[in-house]
């Protein structure tokens, strides 16, 4: 005979009714939330991350149509090119200049228009212009201005200059850093004038109060609660300097200047090539030093700002 157990009815306490209503709601919320995030979440799976692993599929395969593998052959093949070696080179000269340049140049005309000087509007504002002009416009300014028989060089016949043919010759990349510059300057000025206002205004009392000189109370205070912006500024930057092909492309065309022959020409033209598996394995190759320059950015931020954090 078996002896059924006796269970003694559990007594719902009004904090358990609490606890239960607060645990559905959670529930909710976090369904609702996922719901939300859903779409982009399949927009970015659907343009970004399977378009990529579609690349690296096709830096890993002879042709696309075949499918065999070669493994890392595509990617010896084009570290062994010429063209490529040559785009790469230019590609990171013009970064090293244009991206520190595009920084510290913004924060110097942010520190200069925090202070109230006169027409400081009016300076921000024509910063700031050349965001809102098109990249055919900006490519129509810079014909005029760069061309042989443009601007600059009837300018420099004043002092008795003779003419250089900017574009086609080994001041190219100049042109296309001052090119950069003019578009980007302006928002990353922005940036920081958002941020020195947000530095703690009795921080800065107290480091005056310390006798601390202006040098002083720039390097150790507003440097420091600056490193988040700066980190955002630098990868900004360090994107937007890929992208100044499309200027290049439309001054100059498929294979312009050596100087100034970039890795998205190489891409570009070995796209029309149909030639997937270089310009697969060129893609691959420039994410992976992205990932590794930004990975060391944020190292290098998260270890300059943590004090101020803490």
């Amino acid at each position: 005979m078996k002896v059924k157990e006796v269970r003694e009815p559990r007594l719902k306490t009004k904090k358990g009714k609490v606890h239960t209503k607060t645990t559905r709601r959670m529930r909710k919320i976090k369904i609702s939330s996922g719901l939300f995030i859903a779409p982009s979440f399949l927009g970015v799976l659907a343009f970004f991350i399977l378009p990529f692993l579609v690349v690296i599929y096709y830096s890993l395969v002879d042709n696309p149509i075949n499918g065999s593998f070669v493994l890392f052959k595509n990617y010896s093949s084009i570290l062994h090119n010429a063209a490529f070696m040559r785009a790469v080179k230019n590609t990171v000269m013009f970064s090293i200049v244009a991206v520190p340049l595009a920084v510290v140049l913004s924060l110097l005309l942010a520190i200069v228009l925090e202070a109230k000087l006169p027409f400081r509007s009016q300076f921000r504002t024509f910063f700031l212009s050349p965001m809102m002009v098109p990249v055919a416009s900006i490519v129509l300014i810079w014909q005029v201005l760069f061309h042989y028989n443009g601007a600059v060089n009837d300018f420099l016949s004043v002092f008795g200059i003779d003419k250089i043919d900017w574009l086609k010759s080994e001041y190219a990349q100049v042109v296309v850093v001052v090119l950069f510059l003019w578009k980007n300057l302006g928002y990353n000025m922005i940036l920081f004038m958002a941020a020195l206002a947000s530095i703690p205004k009795d921080i800065l009392e107290v480091a005056r109060l310390e006798s601390a000189t202006p040098f002083q109370t720039f390097f150790y205070i507003k440097i420091r609660y600056l490193s988040s912006t700066l980190l955002f500024v630098t990868i900004m930057s360090l994107i937007n300097s890929f992208k100044v092909f499309r200027e290049v492309y439309l001054l100059t065309g498929d294979y312009p200047y050596d100087t100034i022959y970039l890795l998205q020409h190489y891409m570009n033209n070995k796209f029309n090539a149909l030639d997937y598996q270089a310009l697969s394995s060129a893609a691959v190759l420039m994410s992976l030093v992205m990932i590794v320059i930004i990975g060391l950015l944020f190292v290098a931020e998260n270890r300059f700002g943590k004090d101020v954090e803490g």
